[in-house]
């Protein structure tokens, strides 16, 4: 058994893991969290139109940065890996971050490619799955970019056949294209353009046809789920490998987009860090769905295993 930390930075958050793996003798492993917390820092706030990190989304991202690596130390983590991903790989200025995170953490980070990211979630969502249900398409939607990756998995290791990342997400779709609060219907048909136009690169790309269970992680679907439930407060026991329908996506996703920000914030299950974004991710999240739904698949399983699952195996 091994202690591991696992980092995830992101467009609009920075996620700690830690995690004791333990591998049995036939190659199968699994997890058991020590501690597991998100902080939305929004390091990729501008990016899309910038091109550059800016100063108070570093700071933000080395005060969390910092607490985490307290903590790890405090847990007694034997291997940290600290990946970053879509915000990282598209600012000018990433020297600037890895600096940073150099000095705060003492491991160097990683900026991955998006196939990468793809394959990282793959393994952390499917862990928890029956092999029978596969083929398996995971849906990654973040703030900057959206990985499908299409794969199976036979209780120990996943088969990925195809991945593809692709620049769309909560966060680079709202700013693109969701200006207003609630936005105008002319704002959403944008929106949904844009994400078909981004997306239709990756069905491209994944055969998703072939696929015969679709796995949505990150916040962005955690949070539908929560509220399609109608829970008065984010569980992840309750949402973990809960299903939704096509039309509970739709449903959910109309909802969110006639409230006001005060309305979304007073959701129980809302983290205050996705109030602005939550509207780019649903879309996202339906424009998956509409185009899953024509070749068959009618309901999304959540889960709350994904990249973060991922690099912790990946230390093992």
């Amino acid at each position: 058994m091994a202690r591991v930390a696992a980092i995830d930075c992101g467009t609009n958050s920075i996620r700690l893991l830690v995690a004791d793996v333990t591998a049995a003798d036939d190659g199968s492993r699994w997890l058991r969290d020590v501690h597991r917390e998100m902080r939305v820092v929004r390091l990729g706030a501008g990016v899309d139109a910038t091109g550059v990190l800016n100063a108070e989304a570093l700071a933000r991202t080395r005060a969390a940065l910092a607490d985490y690596t307290a903590i790890l130390r405090r847990k007694g983590t034997e291997r940290v890996r600290m990946v970053a991903t879509s915000a990282t790989r598209d600012a000018a200025n990433r020297d600037e971050f890895f600096d940073m995170t150099r000095e705060v953490l003492g491991v160097e980070a990683e900026v991955i490619t998006g196939d990468e990211e793809a394959r990282l979630s793959f393994t952390g969502a499917v862990a928890d799955l029956d092999p029978a249900d596969g083929p398996f398409l995971v849906a990654d939607v973040g703030g900057g970019s959206t990985e499908l990756v299409l794969g199976s998995w036979d209780g120990v290791t996943g088969d990925v056949e195809a991945a593809r990342s692709v620049d769309i997400g909560c966060v680079r779709l709202t700013e693109r294209c969701l200006p207003d609060d609630p936005p105008t219907a002319a704002q959403v048909e944008q929106a949904v353009a844009v994400a078909s136009d981004v997306l239709a690169e990756a069905f491209e790309a994944v055969p998703t046809a072939k696929a015969n269970t679709w796995i949505g992680v990150a916040g962005t679907v955690t949070t539908l789920v929560a509220l399609a439930k109608e829970l008065p407060v984010y569980d992840s026991e309750q949402i973990h490998l809960a299903r939704l329908s096509i039309d509970q996506v739709r449903e959910v996703t109309a909802r969110l987009l006639t409230m006001t920000h005060d309305e979304r914030a007073a959701l129980g299950p809302m983290h205050p860090g996705r109030v602005d974004v939550i509207n780019g991710g649903a879309l996202v999240v339906r424009t998956i769905a509409e185009h899953l739904a024509a070749q068959g698949i009618t309901e999304l399983v959540a889960s709350e295993h994904d990249i973060l699952d991922g690099i912790a195996f990946s230390l093992t």
